[in-house]
């Protein structure tokens, strides 16, 4: 798809907590940090696929619950010394509107 969606309210989500859309091609995992800034990940670590949105978050990352792996929720990328990316998508924000790009 190349349009964007509709899919909730900022308020769906709790501060620093998660919640799932369901798409046809997986779970994709929305994340509303401490700022009200709003993430969407494939809701698979890079590592063993573990739940990304039963993770910790923390500023701008999630912790995998699994096997503790740091991702950035601003590209999906395991910092280091861990390697691998989650997809990342396009999230924004219209007043309390969220809409995502998958």
């Amino acid at each position: 798809m190349s349009d964007w969606i509709e899919v909730g309210k900022l308020s769906d989500i709790p501060r620093q907590g998660s919640r799932i859309i369901n798409s046809d091609d997986g779970d994709i995992a929305l994340f509303r940090t401490i700022d009200d800034e709003v993430f969407a990940l494939r809701d698979e670590c890079p590592h063993e696929k573990g739940p990304l949105s039963q993770g910790i978050i923390h500023g701008k990352r999630v912790t995998c619950p699994l096997h503790n792996w740091v991702i950035s929720l601003e590209d999906g990328c395991a910092l280091p010394p861990d390697e691998g990316c989650a997809t990342h998508f396009p999230v924004k924000l219209e007043g309390e509107s969220l809409f995502l790009k998958y």
